[in-house]
């Protein structure tokens, strides 16, 4: 079976790319990786140097300027592993300091999550659960 070694990037389409790229830049302190652009999109790379996530935000010019909502099919939310549940604190705190839309920590069996919302109401989570790989 062929195989990948990891996650290249994560895109998503925004109402507004630079608005959106911004936030992350304010909030995670990701940097500007690259741009790029086609016909009717435009695109901002930005790396989260020390994981070395990317993440792109792609504003297509056919776009209507609708919220996201994760009840459609398609992207639901994608979460962030911490690796100590104490972290989902700080990252609380850190969220209310930049007025991140947030639902504070909730503690499950299955794991403890703090769930986001960026600009466009696209959900995220930061998660810890015991033994996680």
């Amino acid at each position: 079976m062929p195989t990948f070694s990891k996650v290249s990037h994560i895109s998503f389409s925004a109402r507004d790319a630079e608005r959106s790229a911004a936030w992350w830049r304010d909030v995670f302190d990701m940097k500007d990786l690259d741009r790029a652009q086609g016909d009717g999109w435009r695109a901002i790379l930005l790396i989260h140097p020390p994981t070395a996530t990317i993440i792109e935000f792609q504003q297509h010019d056919a776009n209507r300027g609708e919220r996201f909502d994760p009840a459609r099919t398609g992207f639901d939310h994608l979460g962030f592993k911490v690796d100590d549940p104490a972290e989902l604190d700080g990252w609380q705190r850190h969220f209310e300091e930049h007025g991140v839309t947030f639902t504070p920590v909730v503690h499950r069996e299955y794991g403890s999550v703090l769930t986001f919302k960026d600009p466009d109401g696209i959900q995220f989570e930061m998660f810890y659960r015991a033994g996680h790989p």
